[in-house]
C-alpha cells in the first residue's frame, strides 16, 4: 500500500503522539499524570496499571510511525491510528457522562485526540462516490 504526502503526515503526527503520550506513561507516570492535577502514590499495582498500557500506546505509536517507512506496514498503521485516535476519545466521552467533567487538561487532551482522530479519518477512510443510475422511460 503507498500513502501519499497527507498520509504520512497523519501517521507521523499519530504515530509520534502516541509513541511520546505512550513512553512518558511508561516511564514517567508521576510527571505525566500530574499535569493533568492527578498524584498517584507508590502503589505498585496502580503504576503498574498505568504504566502497562503506556507501554502499548508506544508500541502502536511505533508501529505508526514505521507504516509511514515500510509500505509492507501501512495497513497495520492505519488500522493503529485509527484504533488509538476513535478509542481514546470514545472512552473519554463514556466517562465524561458516567462519571461527570474532568479537569481542565484532560478535556485539552480530549479535543486534541478528536483533532488527531478527525485527521485520520479523513486521511484514511475512503470517499465512497454515488453513482446515479439513471432509469430509462417506457
Amino acid at each position: 500500500m503507498t500513502l501519499n504526502f497527507f498520509q504520512k503526515l497523519v501517521l507521523g503526527i499519530a504515530g509520534l503522539t502516541a509513541f511520546v503520550i505512550g513512553a512518558t506513561i511508561t516511564s514517567m507516570p508521576h510527571m505525566f499524570y500530574a499535569s493533568y492535577g492527578i498524584f498517584l502514590g507508590s502503589e505498585a499495582s496502580l503504576l503498574s496499571e498505568l504504566r502497562a498500557p503506556g507501554a502499548g500506546l508506544a508500541s502502536l505509536g511505533g508501529i505508526m510511525l514505521i507504516g509511514i517507512v515500510r509500505q509492507r506496514f501501512a495497513a497495520v498503521a492505519i488500522l493503529a491510528s485509527l484504533m488509538v485516535f476513535l478509542s481514546f476519545p470514545a472512552g473519554r466521552l463514556v466517562s465524561l457522562v458516567l462519571d461527570g467533567m474532568p479537569s481542565t487538561g484532560i478535556l485539552m487532551a480530549l479535543i486534541f485526540e478528536c483533532l488527531i482522530a478527525a485527521l485520520c479519518l479523513l486521511a484514511f477512510v475512503p470517499k465512497r462516490r454515488v453513482q446515479h443510475n439513471k432509469t430509462q422511460s417506457v
